[in-house]
């Protein structure tokens, strides 16, 4: 009997003092008059310069958390603080429901938001328990490599020909976020990186600590693939590129907090002036099945890391992230944070461009395109294990061979801004204009070709005086143009493939964004014109 009561008083006691993850986000920041009147207390200047550039003001986001609410919940009674974000103005804590709770009577407190959703609220939904893990022109040649085994995987994307005309990655910088990088300071692949002074720091915020070259190797293979060097074996796609190494995976778990850990490290990466996030990680279920999202949860802003790497897009940086893994598994959808609606989810393919099978699949939730674009992921040549070899596959590989051509991409395009960047490779993509071709749901707008990008990025630039965007392309509800300061009033008609105008509207800086809600899904061309200029394009609603 005593034993049975013991029994019952455990169970008991762990209902109620169980560990919860949970956020909790504050009201305001009293001292953000103070950083936005001296921006360079809270933002490096190649940061305030990539911003400028881009036409990106700053914002109450960028500035730090009031520190004073920091120690409040950090001297509160049963709390954990493990990692924070300025740009959501919240902390990620750990302590038990009722400890949590009770930080709803803290004056700076706005409200707290549970990992585990049904104590957010009365559903209670059950979710299986679902690991993702990481695998987690013609141009006159300047520059000629030996890629040897690895040809195949950079010549897929024409990345060789931007290669051959000097555009290597020189001047743009990677932040690569991941579970670790031992012997990035000691292997041979690394040692142009290392004698050029190409890696510019990092951070472990597993272990709170600067120890980045320690964790699970996943990391260093990562970066092989863009920045390895080793003649007639393995030459990465961004060789020339710089790159900050961070940690934010606990390979040991699933759980919450990496996500955070994600967002905490996409803010260093912006306040360092990064132009490029690569993260070969994603998450969909945890090791507490309570945590995990749902395929519902997958509408490009939901997730707190989603919606972190959302934001630092909007901050003027390219955002790139492995598919995922789980094309075959019974939940075979793009995980967090790949599927973000301004993330460029990388999905796999085989040496011969066809689909590989493990390589998770979209739409999202709410129907949009996802996996956006793909690279060789099954066998490329990587450093693993100590060796350049073949011998291991995921879409963790094919992210970031494709990061390091976006680096590639942009410093030949120095002007254009990430929106841009982003667009000029959907558009070169094999299934962009003809997805009847192949599987959107697998391929996305398919196998980029960066020589196309970079042709059609040049050819923008002869409309100087009245330079425009239009995005996003594909859409799904509506349109936007950019334009250039001063342009006067100009006027878009949308056409039919049979060259029936179906709308017509007068756009302006004021009113940039047109509504596309009444036509049906399809191929249209628009045409803008002013006294002046008159450009045309095409548009594909989905």
């Amino acid at each position: 009997m005593k034993k049975i009561v013991f029994i019952l008083f455990l169970v008991s006691s762990f209902v109620g003092f169980s560990q919860e993850d949970a956020w909790v986000y504050f009201k305001d920041k009293p001292n953000a008059a103070t950083y936005l009147s001296n921006p360079l207390t809270m933002l490096s200047q190649r940061a305030l310069d990539r911003r400028n550039a881009q036409g990106i003001t700053l914002d109450i986001s960028d500035v730090p958390i009031y520190q004073p609410y920091i120690d409040e919940i950090t001297a509160s009674t049963g709390i954990t603080v493990k990692a924070k974000s300025k740009w959501m103005n919240c902390l990620h804590i750990r302590g038990s429901q009722t400890d949590i709770n009770a930080l709803k009577l803290v004056s700076s407190v706005l409200s707290i938001d549970f990992a585990d959703k049904t104590l957010n609220s009365p559903s209670n939904k059950t979710k299986a328990k679902l690991r993702f893990k990481p695998v987690k022109k013609t141009m006159e040649s300047a520059i000629s490599f030996d890629y040897g085994s690895s040809s195949n995987q950079i010549q897929m994307l024409n990345g060789h020909l931007l290669h051959q005309a000097d555009y290597t990655g020189s001047g743009k910088i990677i932040a690569v976020l991941d579970a670790g990088f031992p012997g990035v300071d000691t292997a041979q692949p690394f040692q142009r990186l290392r004698d050029n002074s190409q890696i510019l720091g990092g951070y472990n915020y597993v272990t709170k600590s600067s120890d980045f070259y320690s964790g699970a190797t996943h990391g260093t293979a990562v970066l092989s693939l863009m920045g390895g060097f080793t003649v007639g074996q393995l030459i990465g796609t961004a060789p020339d590129a710089q790159y900050y190494l961070y940690i934010t995976e606990d390979d040991a778990s699933e759980n919450p907090v990496e996500e955070s850990n994600w967002v905490e490290a996409a803010e260093e990466a912006d306040r360092v002036g990064a132009d490029i996030i690569t993260s070969s990680l994603g998450y969909f279920g945890y090791d507490d099945p309570s945590y995990g999202h749902t395929y519902s949860d997958m509408t490009g802003n939901a997730a707190f890391a989603s919606k972190g790497a959302n934001i630092a897009f909007g901050k003027g940086m390219v955002v790139l992230a492995s598919a995922g893994n789980e094309g075959a598994t019974a939940e075979p959808h793009v995980g967090v944070p790949a599927e973000a609606l301004n993330v460029i989810a990388v999905g796999a393919v085989k040496a011969d461009e066809s689909y590989a099978l493990f390589s998770s699949i979209g739409p999202r939730f709410d129907g949009r395109v996802k996996p956006d674009v793909m690279a060789q992921g099954q066998n490329p040549y990587v450093y693993t294990n100590g060796t350049i070899n073949n011998g291991g596959s995921g879409t963790s590989y094919s992210c970031p061979i494709l990061a390091g051509m976006v680096a590639c991409l942009w410093q030949a395009l120095p002007a254009k801004n990430a929106q841009q960047i982003k667009q000029l490779i959907l558009q070169s993509s094999d299934n962009f204009a003809d997805p009847a071709v192949k599987s959107r749901s697998q391929y996305g707008y398919g196998i980029p070709d960066f020589s196309l990008a970079l042709s059609n990025g040049l050819s923008v630039t002869a409309f100087s005086k009245s330079d425009f965007v239009v995005y996003p392309n594909p859409t799904n509800d509506s349109i936007s143009v950019t334009l250039s300061n001063g342009s006067v009033v100009k006027t878009i008609a949308i056409y039919t493939v049979l060259g029936q105008k179906v709308l017509e509207k007068n756009i302006s800086t004021q009113s940039p964004t047109i509504s596309l809600k009444s036509l049906n899904s399809g191929i249209y061309f628009y045409k803008i014109e002013s006294k002046d200029f008159s450009k045309s394009g095409k548009i594909i609603k989905q």
